[in-house]
């Protein structure tokens, strides 16, 4: 079996080397980046920046599922008949709404540290606990946005009728069967716009996961300005890498909200 996972790893490898649109065998610093500072390889920094980029992708991209389903669930609770489902789902928003991205990502990455610190230490361990960055920026950037996308899912809970559910009720549907076939394919066309304004959003604060060491856009493009003191060149470039995001980020959003009011435009 590791076998397998080592022949997969080396396959990944090189299909990202094969197809790396920025240091590939035809990316951009690949052919215009030659005898640069662009250039990819020991004599330039593109082989720095398409990591970053790439780094800021996985994060992005990993993080929106997680706060997708975490808000999701939060959504339910804000509208739960129990009162205290209710009471810990707005304490949940406000105070990840209200805290700066930066310092929950301070407190999560830390705070999980110490956490696990003083879990081990009940059994006899003592030594150092160092808590992955990746995994630790991509579960703070997730609280904080599903904090918000609960918000937004609310709002579209709200505005599909309560005829809905009886719907679901007079076909004899149990609850999860009436949430998956009716409920959800409403919810998502409604929200997606607003949901589509939160991920921009994340690919933005990605940025704030170069504070806790991960080799995001922001941190190569930092560490190639205080190598080659050319700030104006590596800046415009992390500028050009997350307008690409966002314009990418837009078309895909178009059309996928297209695609979900499909039934709309055929009546």
């Amino acid at each position: 079996m590791s076998g397998l996972f080592s022949a997969l790893g080396s396959l990944w490898t090189w299909l990202s080397t094969i197809f790396d649109p920025l240091c590939g065998p035809a990316g951009l610093f690949t052919v215009f980046g030659q005898n640069t500072m662009l250039a990819c390889g020991d004599t330039g920094w593109g082989d720095e920046l398409a990591g970053g980029l790439k780094v800021t992708i996985a994060v992005a991209v990993l993080t929106l599922p997680l706060g997708l389903v975490i808000g999701f669930f939060v959504a339910l609770a804000q509208q739960s008949e129990e009162k205290s489902l209710r009471l810990a789902a707005g304490v949940f928003t406000t105070i990840f709404r209200g805290l700066p991205e930066l310092l929950t990502l301070f407190i999560i990455y830390y705070g999980m540290q110490i956490l696990l610190q003083s879990v081990l230490a009940r059994f006899g361990y003592n030594g150092p606990i160092e808590i992955n960055a990746f995994a630790a920026g991509m579960f703070a950037l997730a609280i904080v946005f599903s904090a918000y996308c609960s918000e937004v899912l609310v709002s579209a809970f709200k505005a599909i009728p309560k005829g809905q559910y009886e719907a679901g009720d007079a076909l004899g549907f149990h609850r999860v069967r009436t949430m998956r076939l009716i409920i959800l394919p409403q919810l998502v066309r409604i929200s997606l716009p607003n949901l589509g304004n939160l991920w921009m959003n994340l690919l933005k604060d990605t940025s704030y996961v170069s504070i806790i060491g991960l080799a995001d856009i922001i941190r190569q493009t930092g560490i190639a300005v205080r190598a080659t003191k050319a700030p104006f060149t590596f800046y415009s470039i992390a500028c050009l890498f997350y307008l690409t995001l966002a314009v990418t980020s837009s078309i895909g959003l178009f059309y996928l909200d297209r695609w979900a009011k499909r039934a709309e435009v055929r009546r």
